[in-house]
C-alpha cells in the first residue's frame, strides 16, 4: 500500500518564508537594545568594550566606584594660582660659622710726647709736640712752665696737627702731633711744654 505524500503549496512555501524573515528581525533587534542595568564590570573588564564603541558621555559619575579611576585617566590641567599663605614659624638657628681672619692689632702702645718752646713777655707763641713716626696723634695741651697759679697762660688755641706745622688737618686726616697758641701773660718769658697724646700698635 502507498503512502500518498503532499507538496506544499507555492503560498504556503512563500507564508514559512515571510515568517522567518519576521522573526530574524525581531531576534537582531531584541539583541541590539541592552535591557535596563544588564552591562556590569565583566563586559567593561580587559577592554571587552572598545572605547570607539561607547557612546560620548555614556558613562556618568554615579556609574563609576569612588577612587576607582588612575591618574592616567585624567587629563594634566592647570588651575589659577591662589592666595599666599601664611608666614610659618621661624626655624631654629643654624650652626655657628666659622671665625673670620684676625684683624689688625689696635692701639696698644700709648704714650706721651712733649716739646717745650719760650714764650717773651705778653706775647703769644706756639708750641708742637710731635709723635714718632709709627705712632698718631689722639690728643694733647700745653702749659706755661712755672705759673700753675698765679697768673697762669691763656690757652688761644689747642688742636691736632700733622707733623711741624701749625696748619689744621682736613677732615680725615691722620695726626701725628699736637699744637697748641699760649698767650703769656707774665712779665718775663716763660717756657711754654706741650704734650701730645702718641698711640701705636
Amino acid at each position: 500500500m502507498h503512502r500518498l505524500v503532499r507538496r506544499p503549496s507555492p503560498a504556503m512555501v512563500v507564508a514559512c518564508v515571510a515568517l522567518l524573515v519576521a522573526l530574524g528581525g525581531t531576534s537582531v533587534a531584541a539583541v541590539s537594545q541592552l535591557a535596563r542595568n544588564s552591562v556590569g564590570t565583566p563586559q567593561l573588564r580587559n577592554n571587552a568594550v572598545s572605547t570607539p564603541k561607547i557612546r560620548n558621555n555614556a558613562i556618568t559619575t554615579a556609574k563609576v566606584r569612588n577612587r576607582s579611576l588612575r591618574a592616567i585617566d585624567f587629563a594634566r590641567g592647570q588651575l589659577p594660582q591662589g592666595p599666599p599663605g601664611p608666614q610659618g614659624a621661624q626655624g631654629p638657628a643654624g650652626p655657628a660659622g666659622p671665625a673670620g681672619p684676625a684683624g689688625t692689632a689696635g692701639a696698644t702702645n700709648v704714650v706721651v710726647r712733649t716739646a717745650s718752646t719760650s714764650i717773651n713777655a705778653n706775647a703769644v707763641g706756639a708750641v708742637i709736640a710731635q709723635c714718632n713716626a709709627d705712632e698718631r696723634a689722639t690728643g694733647g695741651g700745653a702749659l706755661l712752665s712755672g705759673h700753675f697759679n698765679a697768673a697762669p697762660a691763656t690757652i688761644l688755641r689747642s688742636y691736632p696737627t700733622i707733623g711741624n706745622s701749625e696748619s689744621a688737618p682736613s677732615a680725615g686726616a691722620t695726626p701725628t702731633s699736637w699744637t697748641t697758641r699760649l698767650l703769656n701773660p707774665t712779665g718775663a718769658a716763660a717756657t711754654a711744654t706741650g704734650y701730645v697724646v702718641c698711640a701705636a700698635p
